[in-house]
């Protein structure tokens, strides 16, 4: 019985892991533009409403994407665009994808993307945890 209990835990924190919010493409150049697509999927059975990224540091987003029917809010620091917040209904069982261009730092050899997905039931899930964790950020390696 343990040994059950033991893969179902196993089997449900992989299951979690491998649906959380990503950042594309998972490598890129120090101090290059670059094309980055943020997907969202719901594996939730509630609706998704909205998706927090914050940027990291050094990273300066210069344009996004906005297809019809999203909606998006950006919070600054100063000029610079420290967080993005998406607005959509991603019903269970789809993903949305929400293009953007930035440069990347110069003198990084990696940028951790946190997000925070938002769901009609009022739960958040924080993908912001290190690589190997429950709920990690994603990590573009930069060469």
């Amino acid at each position: 019985m343990r040994l059950f209990l033991a893969c179902v835990l196993v089997l449900s924190i992989a299951s979690a892991a491998s649906a959380h919010v990503t950042v594309w493409p998972r490598e890129s150049a120090a101090g290059a533009m670059e094309r980055y697509v943020v997907r969202v999927p719901n594996e939730q059975k509630v609706p998704c409403t909205s998706v927090d990224l914050e940027v990291p540091p050094g990273v300066t987003v210069r344009d996004m994407l906005v297809p019809n029917g999203w909606q998006y809010e950006l919070k600054k620091d100063g000029d610079r665009i420290i967080a993005i917040t998406f607005r959509m209904e991603i019903k269970p069982g789809e993903f949305a994808e929400y293009p953007l261009t930035a440069v990347n730092p110069k003198d990084a050899t990696e940028i951790a993307w946190k997000a925070h997905q938002h769901y009609a039931d009022g739960r958040t899930f924080d993908w912001v945890g290190p690589a190997g964790s429950p709920r990690p950020a994603s990590i573009t390696k930069l060469k």
